[in-house]
């Protein structure tokens, strides 16, 4: 690979099949170029910029933000799924700027107190109103980089590129889609219409994603003292590296030995993909990033880290997510979101004047609730209900 200087930046010379700056399909709104940034790394700075990127930091990822300062937060796992995108991104030649992009931007949509928010704010919709499409986080992370973001006077949003846009939106229903397609014909949600795939930086920060919360969500279960390091010996991938550890330090005990064996199933994972992706490219051969999108198949781990990955999220979902602690928890944060939804939604004016003001009215508060944090959700909640903590165990 040839380090190559474009601009005032260096580097590594992209496949054919990446994504290029120099060709992105462009923003909504025209502009002009910026004179030492290309396109992506103007988006990836834009997204840093925003307050909707700021408040990732007092965002739940599983654990609230009061149980612990060293847990996971929405922004430091934005940082983590940031970090290994690049890495992989720089082995197979693929844009790292637009990685880092896509990474940084793909939960900006998520609600206070992680899918517990999501799932109360889903029903609330659709017990509002039936015909409602409800709530997709990963639909809410473009709106607010397509409207909600509001910091430029010649549009709404970020004004981000395609590729970055279509890299943020992971997931999409039909009906979205079609809303979408009527606003933005042949954009972001006609793949959703036709069954196409997005670019490869799309693709391989949604499978970066999925790398960085199954290693993660393992020590911040540790750490919280709801799963044990014996508990994970039941995993195959945890085991084979448990195993490999010891081999190389014995009498390793502890956290030390926790985290090298994390660190060991990152690196398998990040390698393993990079291998597949590699052979993926043998196959296929595409030409640019258009063959991607229109004739390729998606890329994906290898078929036994597939499955081992698998088990992992299996694991996590049984004995982390649904953990009766972190039920009781979920469950408070949801009557928080719902009660929530129903103050504003019968009085609009209970919100500041530029949402109070939008339609539709129930789009205005769940974008509202949407944007909050954690914290400023519980102050929201105990000015307009009052202060009863003991309704909502978990909470702080």
């Amino acid at each position: 690979m040839q380090a190559v200087r474009t601009g005032q930046t260096v580097q590594t010379e992209l496949l054919g099949c990446a994504s290029d700056p120099a060709q992105t399909l462009g923003r909504r709104c025209l502009e002009p170029s910026a004179p030492t940034r290309d396109d992506y790394q103007r988006d990836r700075d834009r997204i840093v910029h925003s307050s909707a990127f700021r408040r990732l930091v007092y965002k739940t990822q599983v654990f609230l933000n009061h149980e612990g300062d060293l847990f996971r937060t929405r922004m430091t796992h934005s940082l983590e799924v940031a970090q290994l995108a690049r890495s992989m991104a720089r082995a197979l030649r693929l844009n790292e700027d637009l990685c880092e992009a896509i990474a940084l931007a793909h939960d900006l949509g998520h609600t206070p107190f992680g899918h517990a928010g999501q799932d109360a704010l889903d029903e609330s919709m659709r017990r509002a109103d039936p015909a409602s499409a409800g709530f997709e986080h990963n639909f809410q992370s473009l709106r607010v980089v397509d409207t909600l973001e509001q910091r430029y006077p010649a549009f709404d949003g970020l004004n981000l590129t395609f590729e970055t846009r279509e890299g943020i939106l992971k997931h999409c229903s039909r009906r979205r889609a079609h809303e979408l397609e009527a606003a933005e014909p042949g954009g972001v949600g006609h793949r959703f219409i036709d069954a196409t795939q997005p670019g490869l930086e799309a693709q391989l920060c949604n499978l970066a994603d999925e790398i960085a919360y199954n290693t993660h969500d393992i020590d911040d279960g540790v750490r919280s003292g709801l799963l044990v390091h014996e508990q994970l010996l039941a995993l195959p991938l945890f085991l084979r590296f448990h195993r490999e550890a010891l081999a190389e330090h014995s009498g390793l005990v502890g956290t030390r030995l926790l985290y090298d064996v994390l660190r060991r199933m990152l690196s398998a994972q990040v390698y393993d993909l990079i291998a597949a992706v590699t052979q993926w490219l043998r196959e296929h051969a595409p030409r640019d990033a258009d063959a991607v999108r229109l004739r390729m198949p998606p890329i994906r781990a290898g078929e036994l880290m597939a499955a081992e990955s698998a088990s992992v999220k299996a694991f996590l979902r049984a004995q982390l997510y649904r953990h009766p602690r972190v039920a009781e928890t979920t469950e408070a944060a949801k009557q928080v979101v719902r009660e929530l939804f129903d103050a504003y939604t019968a009085q609009p004016g209970q919100m500041p004047p530029r949402h109070a003001e939008r339609q539709p009215a129930q789009q205005a508060v769940a974008d509202y609730i949407a944007g909050m944090t954690d914290r400023f959700a519980l102050r929201e909640h105990a000015r307009l209900y009052g202060i009863d903590r003991s309704r909502f165990p978990g909470l702080g």
